[in-house]
């Protein structure tokens, strides 16, 4: 009986087998003389095995053993290989990841405050601190000091973008390209200086007048962006919600991409489905002639906590892009009510005073949905965390 068998003859038998297995793997990979070597321990084995001799078995099964080593030769490089095989499955799950589930973008400008950050810029009278502060402030922050002085009695007249390839370098050498955005700004007398940050932002904040020798250019701190992942699997299961925090496409819109030029993503709340009428009278937001009722146009509306409520269209005073028009064509004055067209949605931005959206350039086709905004992964602010 099976269970009366005694466990060395069970061994040697399990022995036999997996050495087959082995040969079968390996064959084309070696010599027939392997081959044949080790076809004859095998069926040396299987013949102590049937003797039920423990000694002849055991020490049958250590020659075995040895002579298998020579099926499995030690491959050149293999630590070097294995690496870059893991390596590769990496890459080839975080891209499969990225396409099918989560795609991480970041929050560029202030049409979301203060649901969600873009790049904001601090003035500092004082230099900035010591460079363990300002690195442990990078990591936690996303902040990056700038301190630009001017050489001479001069003006900035002009800004220029690059990219650089390594993070704590302003320009790689030789290399045009990289992960890391650069502005390089020009004065009348010719000095150059470069900032770590880009160039809307510096537009934005930087004072365009002459500066004296000595005189601080710029000086404060950038914080970056909030980072958050964007779920692109959701929608295939159902359809987008009103009240979503959604990222879109431009292509395609006719006033707000021109064709033959680079698309973007912007990141918005949907205030509207396909079929909805709505108005905006300051500070309300109506949907089919009622307030809205979900909680984040709540928020919006009650004028508390940062939030303004929604306008009819935009503040100059500190508008973070740039206006191409002077009021709303959907939704520019309290009477004006607009009906979302099917398979469209409209898009508002929770900074309503400060916001380009479906007020200016009308609704978001459907197709140029890529995902809902549902996590906030760094800075690790107030902000970290589910966005609401």
């Amino acid at each position: 009986m099976l269970f009366l068998t005694p466990r060395y003859i069970k061994l040697g038998r399990q022995f036999v087998k997996d050495a087959r297995k082995l040969v079968a793997y390996k064959r084309d990979l070696v010599s027939p003389e392997v081959v044949a070597e080790v076809e004859g321990e095998i069926a040396a084995l299987e013949r102590a095995v049937a003797s039920r001799d423990r000694e002849a078995v055991e020490k049958q099964a250590q020659k075995l053993d040895q002579v298998c080593g020579k099926l499995t030769k030690p491959v050149p490089d293999a630590a070097w290989r294995e690496n870059v095989e893991v390596f590769l499955v990496a890459i080839v799950i975080a891209l499969g990841v990225r396409t099918y589930f989560l795609q991480p973008f970041t929050i560029p400008t202030g049409s979301m405050q203060p649901t969600l950050n873009g790049i904001n810029f601090y003035e500092q009278k004082d230099p900035p601190p010591n460079i363990l502060l300002r690195a442990a402030q990078t990591a936690a922050f996303g902040r990056t000091w700038v301190d630009i002085i001017a050489k001479d009695n001069e003006m900035v007249v002009g800004m220029q973008e690059f990219r650089s390839l390594l993070p704590f370098v302003n320009r790689t050498p030789l290399v045009n390209f990289g992960f890391f955005t650069r502005t390089e700004l020009i004065t009348d007398k010719g000095n150059r200086y470069v900032v770590k940050e880009s160039k809307e932002p510096l537009m934005r904040n930087m004072e365009m007048r002459e500066f004296k020798r000595g005189e601080p250019i710029i000086r404060g701190y950038f914080d970056t962006g909030d980072h958050v992942f964007v779920d692109k699997f959701t929608y295939n299961f159902r359809r987008p919600a009103r009240a979503d925090v959604f990222v879109f496409t431009t292509a395609g819109i006719p006033l707000l991409h021109r064709e033959g030029t680079p698309s973007q993503f912007y990141i918005k709340r949907i205030g509207g489905l396909p079929g909805d009428t709505l108005q905006i009278v300051p500070p309300k937001l109506l949907v089919n002639g009622e307030i809205a009722q979900e909680p984040p146009f709540q928020r919006v509306m009650s004028a508390k906590d940062g939030y303004r409520g929604y306008s009819n269209g935009p503040e100059r005073r500190g508008y973070d892009q740039q206006v191409f028009v002077e009021r709303g064509v959907f939704l520019g004055s309290p009477e004006a009510t607009y009906t979302v067209p099917k398979n469209s949605y409209y898009a508002l931005g929770d900074n309503s005073y400060n916001s380009l959206d479906s007020r200016f350039w009308g609704p978001v086709p459907e197709r140029n949905i890529m995902g809902r905004g549902v996590l906030v992964y760094w800075p690790f602010t107030s902000h970290w965390g589910r966005i609401r």
